[in-house]
């Protein structure tokens, strides 16, 4: 079976987030990816939304500047791929990177590695839901170290 997942990410971005996930997706041979550039967050959504046509499941990945509009920006975006996602019954994994998470140093790590795991996680919901199933109540991040189970 082949899976199709649709990349989408932003001109906004710092850091080529799309590069880091479809470099993980990659390593998936029954994977077909849809990739696709928009201007800003509150772009995400309906390109997701437009490209889950062709694709089982897609990956938002945006970047949020450090001022208080950006944060609001990103709120609504936020709600915007919620009712992509309730239209099309399909996932839409919201993968945001905020500034304020670090350094521009630890936000470019952040950034790669939550565009990397989220790309793994939006395989595993098409292919392997076994392994997510597995993963629950582990404390698992995408971005930063897992903070472990209670």
């Amino acid at each position: 079976m082949e899976y199709k997942i649709a990349v989408v990410d932003t001109t906004f971005a710092r850091v080529d987030m799309a590069k880091y996930a479809l470099e993980a997706l990659s390593k998936f041979p029954d994977v077909k990816t849809i990739q696709s550039t928009v201007p800003g967050i509150k772009d995400l959504a309906v390109e997701c939304k437009k490209l889950l046509e062709k694709a089982d499941i897609a990956i938002a990945l945006g970047w949020v500047g450090g001022a208080e509009i950006d944060k609001q920006c990103a709120h609504e975006a936020s709600i915007g791929i919620q009712m992509a996602k309730l239209q099309t019954s399909k996932h839409i994994l919201e993968v945001f990177i905020f500034e304020f998470e670090g350094t521009p140093s630890e936000v470019k790590s952040i950034a790669e590695d939550r565009a990397r795991k989220h790309a793994v996680n939006a395989y595993n919901l098409l292919a392997n839901p076994t392994i997510l199933k597995n993963n629950a109540g582990q404390g698992i991040r995408q971005g930063k170290s897992d903070v472990g189970k209670l």
